[in-house]
């Protein structure tokens, strides 16, 4: 071999080399956006979820209010007829 054919070896070589790397680092960053993408999805319906939570946590109170106003009501309906049964006995 001479000059010319290594010359021609090494630079195939090199050229194999550098679009080797770059199809690795365009796989890489394509990789990583997607990686990226899925996390803020991910993230998005999270939030949706929290989100969904906090409003049925607050309809559960406001619900829970109005039973406790309720029992209230019925718990001084109860003693009222208990007062008027004692005083008929």
């Amino acid at each position: 071999m001479n000059g010319n054919d290594w010359a021609e070896v090494v630079g195939a070589v090199g050229i194999f080399a550098f679009i080797t790397t770059v199809v690795t680092v365009i796989i890489v960053q394509v990789a990583t956006t997607i990686r990226a993408k899925a996390t803020l999805t991910r993230e998005d319906e999270y939030r949706k979820l929290a989100e969904k939570a906090v409003q049925l946590q607050e309809a559960t109170e406001k619900r829970l209010v109005t039973l406790d106003e309720q029992a209230q009501q019925t718990q001084a309906r109860l003693t009222s007829i208990e007062r008027i049964l004692k005083q008929v006995e």
